[in-house]
This record gives C-alpha cells, sequence and structure tokens, in this order.
C-alpha cells in the first residue's frame, strides 16, 4: 500500500509540473523530438547538427517574478493538484500497521510488576511434578519416548534460567489459564548421544552440543485433566504452544518453535562463554 501511494504521488507531480510549467512541457518534449531525431539520424546515417547555443540564464528577481505570476495563473489548478496529491499519500502513512509487514505479529508487553518481580530477583517456587505414570502413557512415549527417565530436578538447572521458565509457567496459569509441566531439564551428556543415535526426529545435538547438558533448556507441555498433553494435534495445545513462545521470548529466552525442525515446547537461555561450538 505504501509503495501504491509512492507510485502515485509520483505520478501526480509528474502530472502537475507538466501540466502548470511550460518550460517542463517544452523540456519533455524537446526529448521526445530529439530522441526521434537522432533515431531517424541513426538510420538515414546522416551527421548529427551543431547544436544551439544556450541562452543565458535568467536573473533570480526574474524568476521570482516569473514564479508568483505562475502561481496565480494556475492557482485553481494548484488548488486542487496539491490535495490530490497530499491526501492519499498522508492517508497511506497514517492508516499503515506492523501488520503490514509480511511475518510480523505483535506482542503484548508484560505488566511491569511481573517483570520488576523478575529483575528484583524474587524466587518463584517450581509446581509440583506430575505422577510418573503421567510419563509412561502410549500417547507420551508417541511424541517423547525415553521420557519416563528424564530429569526433572530444577536443582539441576541454572538459578536464572530456572526464574525465567517459572515465571513463565506463573504468566501461562494466570493470564492463559494454561497450567505447565517440566518434562525435562538437565540432561546427562549419556543420554544426549543416546537420543541422538535415535535419528534427527528426536534430536540432531550430541553431548555437549545442547544448552541441557549445561541447565539452561528445558522441555515443557501442558498438564490438563490429570493427563499431560504434549502434541500439537490438539488445536488447544497448539495455541497454548503460540502463547509460551511469545512469553518465553519476552523473557529472553529461546523458543524452539522458531527453528526449522520446531520443538515447540523447547525454550533455553544462551549465556555467552558457556557453549564452545
Amino acid at each position: 500500500m505504501i509503495f501504491i501511494a509512492l507510485l502515485y504521488f509520483c505520478l501526480a507531480c509528474s502530472l502537475i509540473w507538466l501540466a502548470c510549467f511550460p518550460g517542463g512541457r517544452a523540456i519533455v518534449l524537446g526529448w521526445v523530438f530529439g530522441l526521434r531525431g537522432r533515431v531517424a539520424r541513426v538510420v538515414r546515417r546522416r551527421p548529427t547538427a551543431p547544436r544551439e547555443p544556450m541562452q543565458p540564464r535568467r536573473t533570480l528577481a526574474a524568476r521570482g517574478s516569473g514564479a508568483r505570476q505562475l502561481l496565480r495563473r494556475h492557482a485553481v489548478i494548484l488548488a486542487i493538484a496539491v490535495p490530490a496529491v497530499a491526501i492519499p499519500s498522508l492517508l497511506a502513512l497514517v492508516m499503515r500497521t506492523p501488520d503490514m509487514l509480511p511475518g510480523y505479529e505483535p506482542s503484548e508487553a508484560l505488566p511491569d510488576a511481573q517483570i520488576a518481580a523478575l529483575l528484583r530477583g524474587e524466587q518463584l517456587v517450581p509446581p509440583s511434578d506430575p505422577p510418573p505414570l503421567a510419563f509412561t502413557t502410549q500417547e507420551v512415549e508417541q511424541v517423547r519416548p525415553m521420557l519416563v527417565n528424564a530429569s526433572r530436578n530444577w536443582g539441576l538447572m541454572h538459578p536464572d534460567f530456572n526464574q525465567r521458565l517459572l515465571l513463565a509457567f506463573k504468566i501461562m496459569k494466570e493470564k492463559y489459564g494454561y497450567e505447565m509441566a517440566l518434562l525435562e531439564g538437565y540432561r546427562s551428556p549419556a543420554r544426549q548421544d543416546m537420543l541422538a543415535q535415535m535419528g534427527g526426529a528426536v534430536t540432531n545435538a550430541r553431548a555437549f552440543q545442547s544448552w541441557h547438558q549445561y541447565g539452561l533448556a528445558a522441555d515443557c507441555a501442558f498438564w490438563r485433566d490429570g493427563k499431560l498433553v504434549i502434541s500439537e494435534k490438539d488445536p488447544w495445545a497448539m495455541r497454548g504452544y503460540q502463547l509460551y513462545g511469545e512469553v518465553a521470548e519476552q523473557l529472553g529466552l529461546t523458543w524452539g518453535g522458531r527453528w526449522k525442525m520446531m520443538d515447540l515446547g523447547h525454550t533455553e537461555l544462551r549465556l555467552r562463554g558457556v557453549m564452545r561450538r
């Protein structure tokens, strides 16, 4: 829309220039006839005619007088043309929104009290883990194999990452009504290699190539009606993952939903100087 308004602006200005300025029309006509003459000379192979000497330029006073006369002579045209050029362009600028940019979705700012609580270092308490049997169901095994042996010990994760993740849990529950559950936090190098051997559908990272080994990553899902809901095929869960990604990114975390091989429940805190790749 902005490009169309700019194109309209340039075209309208050109037409006004030609309508109001005889010199402008003379330049355009001279260029057209000059181009026509050059083409004809090339075809006929005639030598080019000598150019006429340039006329001396008018003085500044003469130009000012001519401009005033031009404005008086074309006052009606200018009164119509100026609004015709300005109004559409101004409307395009005023009515534009960030949604006009492809792939951009504005996100709401977090409440100041919650951000301030994080900056003050308020220690949030981890929620209770779901019962072990919740990680052994057929649905969970299909989506997250070998999850029953994963570590859900919050004490093995980085304190800064813990507080950001717990704040994300709190916002998801209080603002959106989603109760979150930790599936896996710290992951040992041996377990990382074992999962990597299962293929790219599980993970492409080997030992010490994942932030899990540094306690700076976690895989999470939703807890509803006494069951874990992991699969994004559930529309309710898919909406939850989108909200979770927005909240996590606002808290400075990296969300796996942005990756080529999406990991919607994964978040990590990338600290400088920790991982060497």
